[in-house]
């Protein structure tokens, strides 16, 4: 059944809810019940059951309940560091060693390089970028919400980008199939870099937090953001400087990610498991913290599961935003939202245009779902189905999908690295949403522009 421009309506009046009541979790579930009520010929009672009932059909995908147990270890893993001293000591090392990160532009270029750096998986770039940079972004008088802003712009971007990762994983297996169903010709690898070149949206916002880090580039509500005063640790000057409470448990849980998909893809990386990796990675970090801190008397046994269930505690809020998110993406997607986007936008028109409007398509989607993932799910084979039958550079059109992912996911007030981005930076989230959209307006407009220029080059 076709539902038309309720499709359409339904995800929006999330998002405007959202940005009008400023409570996500309502948002999310006023969304959700307005279109199961779509879905289920506007029978209240049966809308209602679906809602509950689809909660905990999702339990029943591994990859879900492993998503939301990565979120609640990751909980612990922030609250260990804390507790311990590692992230008091970890800046007191940073001031005393590198006088030129302890300042605003280098507090900010600090979450951006270890941005770049991690590039394994978007969620754990994110928080560690967050929970490493915040102590010294606060000390120097940078907001949380531009924290959160360099957080989420150098997590999927990033990722998209280098993807020798679950991202790379996922976009190799949509191009390989097309390949193997014989929309396209040529080889999924060599067409998956191909595209990197232009991947305009991720290139763009990268260098757009360059210069907001370097020059100080504030706009829109970004002007009006505040720093939280800075709370220096008791007796600062008796805290060992040390950087090894911090950036070893960091640097197991990194380095087990691409251990996880080598594993699970029984050898080959690309075909691994990313929630399956993050899964395993949170077990082994919060193992390997136990034997740390315990036996070097950091913390006492009782102590360590004492910030291991706070920790839990402080993330059921984010884990219940995650599972909302989850479920109305899977309601926008029975709604058909992107193919009934996909038919306004790609009519009879010029194929130069065509890489613009999968681009948008892409970002429309993306937005309204909150879900890059999703969206390149959605739209890889109908856009490069498209682009096979006008005669379309697949690189580009590969591109054009992968970017309006992104930046639809980086402009959602329900997305998922939106959400993390929030958490990292211990950042009020709606608050991080309307300080970020004008960057990623930005960003979006001109890869707009690139992406037409691409097209008019390509034909």
């Amino acid at each position: 059944m076709e539902y038309g421009i309720l499709s359409i309506a339904i995800p929006l009046l999330t998002i405007i809810l959202a940005i009008i009541t400023k409570d996500v979790i309502v948002s999310l579930m006023g969304g959700i019940f307005a279109g199961l009520l779509v879905l289920n010929t506007y029978n209240p009672i049966e809308a209602f059951i679906a809602l509950f009932d689809g909660i905990i059909a999702l339990f029943s995908e591994g990859w879900i309940a492993k998503t939301l147990f990565f979120i609640l270890m990751v909980g612990s893993i922030i609250r260990l560091l804390t507790i311990s001293g590692a992230v008091d000591s970890f800046v007191v090392y940073l001031s005393q060693k590198a006088k030129k990160i302890d300042s605003p532009t280098g507090a900010m270029l600090l979450a951006y390089i270890i941005g770049v750096v991690i590039f394994i998986e978007s969620s754990i770039t994110a928080l560690v970028a967050g929970t490493v940079a915040k102590p010294l972004c606060d000390k120097n008088g940078v907001s949380r919400e531009k924290l959160a802003y360099i957080c989420d712009s150098t997590s999927a971007p990033i990722c998209s980008l280098i993807p020798l990762n679950a991202w790379g994983a996922l976009l190799l297996g949509l191009i390989v199939t097309a390949i193997d169903s014989q929309v396209i010709s040529g080889d999924g690898i060599s067409l998956l870099i191909a595209s990197i070149p232009y991947n305009f949206y991720s290139l763009i916002t990268l260098a757009i937090v360059l210069g907001v880090i370097f020059l100080n580039i504030n706009i829109g509500p970004m002007k009006d953001s505040t720093p939280k005063p800075y709370v220096a640790p008791h007796n600062e000057q008796d805290i060992k400087a040390t950087p090894y409470k911090m950036l070893l448990p960091i640097l197991a849980m990194v380095l087990m990610v691409p251990v996880g998909l080598y594993l699970t893809g029984k050898g080959d990386i690309f075909k691994g498991s990313g929630s399956t990796s993050v899964y395993y990675a949170v077990i082994v970090t919060l193992l390997f913290m136990y034997l740390y801190f315990v036996p070097s008397k950091t913390l006492s046994h009782k102590n360590y599961f004492k910030g291991l269930y706070k920790g839990i505690g402080d993330m059921i809020p984010v884990g219940m935003i995650m599972i909302f998110a989850l479920l109305i993406g899977k309601v926008i997607g029975d709604l058909g939202t992107a193919k009934y986007l996909a038919h306004l936008l790609t009519g009879n028109i010029s194929p130069t245009l065509i890489p613009l409007l999968i681009f948008l398509v892409a970002s429309i989607t993306a937005f309204s779902t909150g879900t890059s993932w999703g969206t390149f799910s959605i739209m890889m084979p109908i856009g490069l189905a498209l682009g096979a039958t006008m005669g379309l550079d697949i690189p580009l059109v590969i591109a054009a999908v992968i970017s309006g992912g992104i930046f639809g996911d980086h402009a959602s007030p329900i997305s998922d690295t939106t959400i993390i981005s929030s958490m990292a930076a211990e950042c009020d989230h709606i608050s991080h949403v309307r300080t970020q959209l004008p960057y990623a307006l930005l960003g979006g407009g001109l890869a707009s522009v690139a992406f037409l220029i691409a097209g008019w080059l390509t034909i």
